[in-house]
């Protein structure tokens, strides 16, 4: 480890000057999901120099780590079991819990710890591909634990659970998309006893109602936007109440048509990648019933990207492809503004890419992360190479960067 005690006590005092409403990660993609951060003083360049630290990590996991506060939450398989990790803003472990056997992943790039944990700053809720669903304080202590596979069927996807939590108020949202089987089910924070459920069936060609997608929460945070079997569906948060679909994502009824990457909420708009990133659209939101002629603003042929989730940031969407190229539109339109193209690698894009204060930073699975200035365009400033494969969402706070690795976490500032 690269860091001395004079690090040490700067850390100390960041921890009690910063502002915990706008310097908290609770989330994969951030605060309110957007993956976008809008100030702070974030790297250009990483080398060896600004890496303060990297700690070796217990077991393989694939989750974009939570952070509030000087903790890091991070989960993993350990030993066998479904694990979750904490460590300190100087990469030192706090505590570690372990709770059932781990059901491990089964694609080259998966892992029994896909989905992301997420935090309240109280409660910490984390998730795994064996269905354990559990809630722990933040010093470590379990607060209720649950298997949403023992209570309400076994997982039937194709390939490893990647969906994670959504957290709105006392409501614990996860959405379950199997094969032949799909519906939202809400637990309450406190209890972990269940709120409501209501299912999430569509009659769709072989393996189109596989999702490995996260919910997105409306910009009011009282409808729960979700992407899979070839429908968009809004549900009303505090009842489950079906609002509005929009289908027509799958027009020529081909079969193997999952979806990977999540939509993206931006005001009253969501952006929804499908066809594998082939195709992408934006639906207005506030619709009643079927919105599949009328709620859609645009749809356009582009390179979304099959797994990165898009983002937007001052009503341009940015999009990522598995491959490396970059598409910018305008919002309202779909017109293409600009486009790039990232150095190529044999590697793919799994990770999601992140906005903070005009820097993107592109992480692709081999470990080598672009750097690049958004701004009329993309202007690439920097590359380097983690050497380990990298599939969770960097993490941009306080002006350095966590970066999450299949062996170790690392702290760039």
């Amino acid at each position: 480890m690269k860091f001395s005690t004079t690090l040490l006590v700067a850390f100390t005092l960041f921890k009690v000057a910063y502002s915990p409403a706008a310097e908290n990660w609770p989330q994969w993609r951030g605060p309110d999901a957007s993956a976008v951060v809008s100030s702070g003083n974030y790297p250009a360049s990483i080398t060896e120099d600004n890496i303060a630290w990297k700690v070796e990590l217990p077991g393989r996991g694939c989750s974009t780590p939570a952070v509030w506060g000087d903790q890091i939450f991070v989960t993993s398989g350990i030993d066998g079991s479904d694990g979750v990790v904490c460590y300190d803003f100087a990469g030192k472990e706090q505590w570690r819990h372990l709770f059932g056997p781990e059901r491990a992943g089964k694609h080259k790039n998966g892992s029994g710890s896909n989905s992301s944990p997420i935090t309240d700053g109280e409660n910490l809720i984390v998730y795994y591909k064996s269905g354990t669903l559990a809630c722990l304080d933040l010093a470590g202590k379990v607060l209720w634990e649950s298997n949403l596979q023992e209570q309400y069927g076994e997982d039937t996807l194709w390939w490893d659970l990647g969906t994670s939590p959504v957290l709105v108020g006392d409501l614990v949202i996860v959405a379950v998309m199997n094969d032949g089987d799909g519906f939202l089910v809400t637990l309450d924070l406190a209890t972990g006893k269940e709120a409501w459920k209501t299912d999430r069936v569509y009659e769709v060609p072989k393996e189109c109602d596989n999702s490995y997608t996260t919910p997105a929460l409306s910009s009011d945070k009282k409808v729960i936007v979700t992407l899979g079997a070839d429908h968009v569906t809004g549900h009303e948060v505090q009842t489950g109440k079906l609002l509005w679909e929009c289908g027509g994502l799958n027009p020529a009824g081909e079969a193997a048509q999952r979806t990977i990457a999540s939509p993206t909420v931006s005001g009253d708009i969501a952006i929804v990648p499908y066809r594998r990133g082939e195709m992408l659209t934006a639906i207005e939101l506030g619709g009643q019933g079927d919105i599949t002629g009328t709620g859609k603003l645009w749809e356009v042929p582009a390179k979304a990207g099959d797994v990165p989730t898009p983002l937007v940031n001052e009503g341009k969407v940015i999009v990522l492809s598995d491959r490396g190229d970059l598409t910018c539109l305008n919002i309202e339109s779909g017109e293409e503004l600009w486009t790039a193209e990232l150095p190529r690698g044999r590697a793919k894009y799994f990770s999601s890419p992140i906005l903070a204060n005009g820097l993107l930073y592109c992480l692709r699975e081999d470990g080598a992360i672009n750097v690049g200035r958004i701004a009329d365009g993309y202007e690439q400033l920097s590359e380097y190479n983690f050497d380990e494969q990298c599939v969770a969402t960097p993490i941009p706070i306080r002006d350095q960067l966590f970066i999450r690795g299949s062996e170790h976490l690392f702290l760039v500032r």
